[in-house]
């Protein structure tokens, strides 16, 4: 019975897979993704309005007419018109943050504009944040996060004979390998893709994708003296690969920029 189970649970998780193939804008890469985009943008809007329910939404004239100006230029760039796209900004002076929720809802908290200086600094920084919404990272995490809870359940199955203290034990080794050994990479990979994205879009909308580099050193300044994960137990690359990446995509990214728009 263990063993019909864990089959046929292989054989719906094989048909999904070979189904719910897409491929990332750009850079052309495949993705596996088992939740329908709208059902993805609806989650999208729901956590956007719980965030925004809970966050001291900025009032400041200038500020919002700063974000949305850039904001809209990235996000026309894109050629996703079908997003209603939304920008907000968060008064937090403590968080060096910005996000991008599914359907294209993005945030911007005040603690980032010291970083970002001026527009060009601001479009690197939407720039990843839209191009996480683009490329359907969101979707793309919940799917892989489903794909290892049925690789768990299968095991678990499986095992199901066994003395229930062997089966919690590797089931718990599992689940920690695939953190670290799937799910944490397939993040940085998700965050240097947002990169590599975000300047072909911030070039595309007239800004110069060289001040990326300059953005990303004073993001590693501005995070000198705080408590980081080494690199391969984080969700993001180390803000010195982050840089090596981004100038190696620059030549890329030029053949876009025309200058100001």
């Amino acid at each position: 019975m263990c063993r019909l189970y864990l089959v046929s649970t292989l054989f719906l998780l094989l048909l999904g897979v070979a189904a719910a193939c897409q491929t990332v804008p750009i850079t052309g890469r495949s993705q596996l993704m088992l939740l329908p985009e709208f059902e993805e943008m609806r989650m999208g809007l729901q956590a956007y309005q719980e965030i925004l329910s809970k966050s001291k939404v900025s009032h400041d004239p200038g500020l919002n007419d700063l974000v949305t100006r850039v904001g809209t230029r990235i996000a026309r760039a894109t050629g996703r018109l079908d997003y209603r796209w939304e920008f907000t900004v968060i008064e937090d002076s403590k968080q060096v943050n910005a996000f991008a929720l599914p359907g294209g809802k993005v945030a911007v908290y005040t603690g980032i504009l010291p970083v970002t200086r001026d527009e060009a600094g601001l479009a690197t920084v939407m720039g990843h944040e839209v191009a996480h919404a683009t490329a359907r990272h969101g979707g793309e995490r919940v799917s892989q996060g489903l794909l290892v809870q049925v690789g768990l359940a299968a095991t678990q199955a499986a095992m199901a004979t066994r003395d229930p203290r062997t089966v919690q034990q590797v089931t718990g080794l599992l689940g920690a390998g695939a953190a670290v050994g799937v799910i944490l990479p397939f993040s940085r990979a998700q965050e240097s893709e947002a990169d590599h994205l975000g300047l072909i879009y911030m070039a595309k909308a007239g800004y110069d994708p060289r001040a990326a580099v300059s953005f990303w050193q004073r993001m590693e300044q501005a995070a000198q003296g705080r408590r980081s994960p080494p690199e391969f137990l984080s969700t993001h690359p180390s803000h010195g690969a982050r840089i090596r990446q981004i100038e190696q995509w620059i030549p890329e990214a030029m053949q876009y920029y025309q200058g100001s728009r």
